[in-house]
């Protein structure tokens, strides 16, 4: 285990003047702390954070850094606090410390939930100051270092997150030579045969080879210096999961791998990276199609460097990567690359690491991803940020970079926001295309605009990005403002006049958490797209209101079937299963006395975040923590209830939620649809029916579900029937 004083010596060697206080006084907080902690390989826990700041003194990382990596564990792991960390060290490294701690003292439905949200509190962290991810990097790789001391059952499951999530996050984040440790540390551990074959042959090859690599790395060296360019040259080795996953991806033989070996030139000037691409094309033929440079067109994380292939020395395939000394330190350490002390004037100071263009690019994704529920911010975030990117370009000659399987609708709204509203069509190459075509690197990308454009709602399911899917929601909200608003208004206010009531913003403002709608403005547009009753409105400020409900609406021409006489009858559906029994609600840390309902529309079911609401009209109402209706209550803290579900795994019962399902409007499509919830074993509790056109109808379904995984089971086979068109969760 590293002493006291050899942690300080690490930082004084790049940081001469380093806090040697500070770091002290972080080592002795952190060895009591952790106390008489073991590590499951009987090592006192205090290695670990040691290790870890280890790692991060090889990447020459400030003070703070530094001590908060010593200190990560500590709110954690023992008794020491937040506050606590602060009052010692400084609220820069309790904020640090804090990103870091998991959320393992919250009650969680699912082990997958609290996942989620542990993920998301660690990228918002991260886009608030970039060291976290450093410090959490250096956490997993010295994790995966000693996976073999964790249970068998364990270490699938870590590596698999560490292939998943950390891994590309090191990519994404250009700190090359962490990601291909952590690949291939993970690799061992998921499919230890295929890695153990790799490393079998790699050692054949190297001995084969080994002579031949040294003379074609010297001929290379003699060749440059030749034309007068002084390199360095390094030789490098294809890493075994890297082998495996060109393998794969590309369906060839290990034989047919043509750069397992390659060689990086190292130069010290941009020009010297175009002269020696020169001198290696007139000394050796170059194979066609393998060259790249990414230094006028650097990668999202900003890589840079100019790569080409040759058929060198002794006839054989030779990747060379020519880059400069400042391109190969970010091509190695990415991110930590900007955090890098240098000396300047007798002092050293920390470069800003928000001059990364790739940590800024981080952070605008997780900000535009933010506003979404946990788990699906963590499937959006493995969608958008580990994937491989497209390149392409706009007219002028701009680089656009996205996630591969990007659209021309995705293109369109990383330009601007107003570009993809607009977009009505696309050129790629000059020749016109959908805009939902997948893009590929090198396209060039015209958008075809209409100011009288209005995205269609239907596009947030084609997109990729984030900042698409945030834009197109934002225009569909207002587009149906416009258009329903005014509508709603009419119809709510000639239901009040049929009641003989006065209606009143100001009233139905303070009735807005019984129509489980956020503004006045929800409420019309509610009313004007059929989704709310104007009677449901008019009994929320009045509840004694009583309409005098008539006889069903009569068929229009082309109603037939179960849609035409579901509506004409008014039909209410409920199919077979257990009823409400009277029971109290299976929840902890509500009072009682007072009356406990669940939110008006969408409901709450067991798998999901909630929420309570105490207010002196309705009691405690239980909301989903993703719920709308809770933006009323941001400013009044003193209403909320730390509510969790309190589960019988024994026991089956059924709550209450909503979908709307549209669906083609033909004969037999609401007895498929009936038909494929009652198999499900759901409660069908109302149907409601609102008119979209002559082709397709909207049905709101009132269900009576187990879970979230039952409801998410529903509209998944609800969404693979040749009938219906869209399915949604509504939310109240």
């Amino acid at each position: 285990m590293m002493r006291q004083y050899e942690l300080v010596e690490r930082v004084r060697r790049y940081n001469p003047s380093a806090n040697e206080d500070l770091l002290n006084r972080a080592y002795v907080f952190a060895m009591k702390a952790h106390g008489a902690q073991k590590r499951a390989s009987g090592d006192p826990f205090f290695s670990h954070p040691l290790e870890v700041a280890a790692i991060l003194t090889d990447l020459k990382l400030d003070d703070a850094t530094i001590v908060a990596a010593v200190l990560h564990d500590t709110i954690e792991d023992t008794n020491a606090t937040r506050e606590e960390i602060d009052a010692v060290f400084g609220p820069e490294i309790g904020g640090l410390v804090d990103g870091l701690t998991k959320l393992n003292r919250l009650d969680f439905a699912t082990k997958h939930a609290q996942q989620a949200e542990n993920f998301r509190k660690l990228l918002l962290a991260i886009a608030d100051d970039a060291r976290v991810l450093l410090i959490k990097l250096a956490d997993r790789l010295h994790n995966m270092r000693t996976l073999n001391f964790m249970p068998e059952a364990k270490r699938g499951r870590i590596a698999q997150d560490t292939l998943d999530i950390y891994a590309p996050l090191a990519g994404r984040m250009g700190m090359q030579g962490l990601r291909s440790e952590l690949e291939d540390l993970a690799f061992r551990y998921l499919m230890p045969d295929a890695c153990g074959l790799i490393m079998t042959r790699l050692e054949e090859l190297k001995s084969k080879n080994g002579a031949l690599i040294a003379r074609i790395a010297a001929e290379l060296t003699d060749q440059f210096a030749r034309r007068g360019i002084k390199v360095e040259v390094k030789g490098r080795e294809k890493l075994p999961y890297s082998i495996w996953r060109k393998m794969e991806r590309n369906s060839i033989s290990f034989e047919q791998l043509s750069d397992i070996y390659g060689f990086r030139i190292l130069v010290s000037a941009v020009a010297d990276c175009y002269a020696a691409v020169g001198v290696a094309h007139t000394t050796w033929p170059a194979v066609p199609g393998r060259f790249k440079d990414y230094i006028s067109t650097p990668k999202q994380n900003d890589y840079r460097s100019i790569h080409t292939t040759v058929i060198g020395p002794g006839s054989q395939r030779v990747e060379l990567q020519i880059r400069t000394y400042d391109m190969h330190e970010i091509a190695e350490y990415g991110i930590a690359a900007h955090a890098l002390y240098k000396d300047s004037a007798g002092h050293v100071e920390p470069i800003d690491a928000g001059e990364s263009r790739a940590y800024r690019g981080l952070r605008q994704t997780i900000e535009a991803l933010a506003s979404d529920d946990s788990e699906k911010f963590l499937e959006h975030t493995k969608l958008e940020l580990f994937q491989d990117q497209v390149f392409c370009f706009t007219p002028k000659g701009r680089l656009i970079a996205l996630p591969r399987g990007a659209t021309a609708i995705d293109f369109a709204y990383a330009v601007h926001t107003d570009v993809g509203n607009s977009a009505v069509g696309a050129k790629i190459n000059g020749r016109i295309a959908p805009l939902i075509s997948t893009l590929r690197n090198g396209d060039e990308v015209t958008i075809v605009r209409s100011d009288s454009r209005t995205p269609p709602a239907a596009w947030d399911s084609v997109v990729v990005t984030g900042r698409a899917r945030a834009a197109i929601r934002r225009a569909t909200r207002e587009a149906a403002k416009t258009q329903y608003g005014g509508l709603g208004r009419q119809i709510v206010e000639r239901a009040f006049s049929r009641a003989g009531k006065k209606f009143s913003e100001a009233k139905l403002r303070a009735a807005l958490s019984r129509l489980a709608r956020a503004s006045i403005d929800d409420v019309f547009i509610s009313v004007g797209r059929g989704e709310l009753f104007s009677a449901d409105v008019v009994r929320a400020i009045y509840p004694d209101f009583q309409e005098d409900r008539k006889a069903g609406p009569a068929l229009a021409p082309g109603e037939a079937g179960w849609f035409g006489l579901a509506k004409a009858a008014n039909l209410v559906f409920r199919v077979p299963g257990k009823e409400e029994n009277g029971d109290p609600l299976p929840l902890r840390g509500v009072d009682w006395d007072t009356p406990v309902r669940f939110a008006p529309r969408g409901g709450a079911v067991p798998g999901e975040r909630i929420v309570g609401i105490r207010t002196p009209k309705d009691g405690i109402t239980i909301y989903p923590i993703h719920s709308p209706a809770l933006v009323e209550f941001d400013d009044k803290p003193e209403q909320w209830l730390d509510v969790r579900w309190d589960l019988d795994t024994a026991t089956k019962a059924h709550y209450p939620t909503q979908i709307q399902v549209t669906t083609l409007n033909e004969p037999g499509a609401l007895g498929v649809i009936s038909t494929t919830i009652g198999e499900t074993g759901a409660n069908i509790d109302n149907v409601v029916f609102n008119p979209t056109g002559p082709d397709f109808q909207q049905v709101r379904f009132d269900l009576q579900v187990f879970d979230i995984q039952h409801l998410n089971a529903i509209i998944a086979q609800l969404r693979d029937k040749p009938v219906v068109s869209k399915v949604e969760r509504l939310s109240g």
